[in-house]
Formats: structure tokens, sequence, C-alpha cells
């Protein structure tokens, strides 16, 4: 359906405050559209700001650069920045926090772990030879292997959507997989071996069943499961 300005739009939106509340519970807002093409975030915004400013989610650079805003949209994990209300084709949408992660409060979750795994896989160029001097050069070719690897916000989009990730507490998840592809396939990196020994491991790479939920997830249409493909890849060039 085609979502026009003065249309109504019903928000079912998932509230928990564990400081007041014994459980949680869905509260509904009526959105008015104020342009065509309105995304989700400035439907909370006018939530947030002219009918409950009660209402806590995280957002910032609203450009789906900084992944803040990772949340649960009609059943679907995406950034409420990148996402337009008319892209759901109803006049209901029903807004939850991401999937598998502690909820602080209402649509905030505790991204603690997910970000310690994420540090985990050493997300940085490692050099054990002296710099040249300059800088650390590299080709147009090698430089196109990151293409699809770099993008990544760090919304948690994918990881909270992966039912290996919420049945294994220690597994790493499709982002921290995807952070250590883009490092080890870096022709700049020392570090490949090191970080390779950090994944090699049943809660590593070879917790991933192919299941692709992360690449459906992701709003930067990355492709997780392959990057983890390519890091067994490397692995077993390692061991044989």
């Amino acid at each position: 359906m085609s979502l026009n300005a003065g249309d109504k739009v019903i928000f079912k939106i998932f509230r928990y405050d564990p400081a007041k509340d014994k459980a949680p519970y869905f509260k509904d807002y009526e959105v008015t559209i104020e342009k065509k093409g309105m995304m989700v975030l400035d439907a909370l915004n006018q939530i947030k700001w002219h009918i409950d400013g009660s209402l806590s989610f995280r957002r910032s650079c609203r450009e789906g650069v900084c992944g803040s805003d990772g949340m649960n949209i009609n059943g679907m994990n995406t950034t409420s920045c990148m996402a337009h209300v008319d892209d759901y084709n109803s006049n209901v949408l029903i807004i939850k926090p991401l999937p598998g992660l502690p909820v602080i409060k209402d649509l905030v979750c505790d991204f603690v772990d997910f970000f310690d795994k994420y540090y985990a896989v050493k997300p940085y160029l490692i050099e054990k030879t002296p710099p040249p001097g300059t800088e650390r050069l590299q080709s147009i070719e090698d430089r196109a292997k990151l293409d699809g690897l770099y993008e990544c916000i760090l919304c948690g989009c994918c990881s909270s959507s992966c039912p290996s990730y919420w049945a294994d507490r220690d597994y790493l998840g499709p982002s921290a997989l995807l952070n250590a592809t883009r490092f080890v396939l870096d022709t700049r990196d020392e570090g490949s071996d090191e970080r390779l020994d950090t994944v090699n491991n049943i809660h590593g790479v070879w917790r991933c069943h192919t299941i692709l939920n992360c690449i459906h997830a992701c709003p930067k249409e990355l492709n997780p499961t392959k990057a983890i493909a390519s890091l067994q890849k490397e692995i077993l060039k390692r061991t044989y």
C-alpha cells in the first residue's frame, strides 16, 4: 500500500522498563505520515517528541552509517533510519528490540557482549615489520577484496538474527567474523595467523550452519555467510 502525507499508521511498540514493569508489553501509537517516503526513525521521533517522551531507543547519524538504531520491524531486523514506513505495505508496524540481546529499556539493548566479541577478533591492522616511512600501498585488485566487508556498521542486525548466536552464547557471531575477514584478506595486515587462531574453533567459524538469516538482516546488503566461508578456506589453506 502507498502511504501519503496525512495518512495514519499504528505503531505497536515493545515497552519494558525493568525499574517499574513486571513484564514487557506492547503499546499502540498512532502516527501521522508527514511526507511520502517517511522513515521509521522519523515516526519514532514523532512519538518520542510529541506523544510519549518516555519511549527509549537509540539513534545518532540517521544516515545508515552509525548502526545505533538497529531494531526488529515487522519481524525483520534492520536500522530504522534505512527503513521507510512504506516498505512494509501495512498501516500497522510492530517494533521490537533486536532479538537475542538483553533489553535495557524498551528498544535499547545491551551490546557489551556483542562488542566484546568484535574486539576479540582484533579488528585493526596488525604490523610486525617496520613501516615503509610513508603509507602501506595496496593494489587496486587487493583493495577490491575488501569490498563487501569494510562497510559493516556494527548495528548487530546480523548476529541478533542468527539462531546459532542465540543458542551458543560463546559464538562470535556473523558480525565479528565478517570483520575478522576484512582484516584477514587485507594484504597490508600481518596478524592473520593469530586472528585465524581466534576464530578456528567450535565457537568461531565452525559454529556457522549457513542458515543465511544474517544475509537477509543486513541493512547494508553484506554477506556474512560468504565472509565466514572465506575464513574457513583460509584456515584450511594453512592446515593443508
